[in-house]
């Protein structure tokens, strides 16, 4: 059975997948730099100025959630989920699962904190340079990444 040398933090021996699943997740949520306008009023403030009051609220609630729901997959996957250094696996007790429930949302947060940090860090891409990305450059490495750990597996599989 093998086993993680850090235990619980997927994301340094899967450092690849990580990276491409967090800018796939900020691709999916439409947030800058991967937001493109198309047309007049997208180039001005957005499709929401032609909203307002509960419609608008609504299409930034939808964002949201797709951001957390996105940052939830990304803790579970590659950041421990509710595994936290200091705290045995099978500890019982309300107070230990009221702490894995903190470490869980406190993750949530950073990565909150990152998706808006980068909003307002880097400009927006252009459609060809976002095509070019996408394609050229992150399905490559994608590919590359699975043939790799497809070959790489079944020598440590025994």
């Amino acid at each position: 059975d093998w086993k993680n040398p850090l235990g619980w933090l997927l994301a340094v021996p899967m450092w690849i997948s990580f990276t491409i699943f967090v800018i796939a997740v900020f691709a999916e949520t439409n947030r800058l730099p991967f937001d493109l306008p198309e047309a007049e009023t997208e180039l001005v403030g957005g499709y929401h100025t032609e909203y307002s009051s509960m419609k608008f609220a609504l299409f930034f609630l939808g964002e949201y959630a797709a951001m957390i729901t996105g940052s939830a997959i990304i803790v579970t996957l590659f950041l421990g989920g509710w595994h936290f250094p200091g705290i045995p696996d099978g500890s019982h007790g309300w107070f230990f699962g009221l702490v894995n429930i903190f470490v869980f949302f406190a993750k949530i947060t950073a990565l909150l904190f990152v998706f808006i940090w980068v909003r307002f860090t880097l400009p927006r891409f252009r459609y060809d340079q976002l095509m070019r990305l996408g394609w050229v450059f992150f399905f490559e490495i994608a590919l590359v990444n699975i043939f790799c750990a497809a070959a790489i597996i079944p020598f440590f599989d025994q």
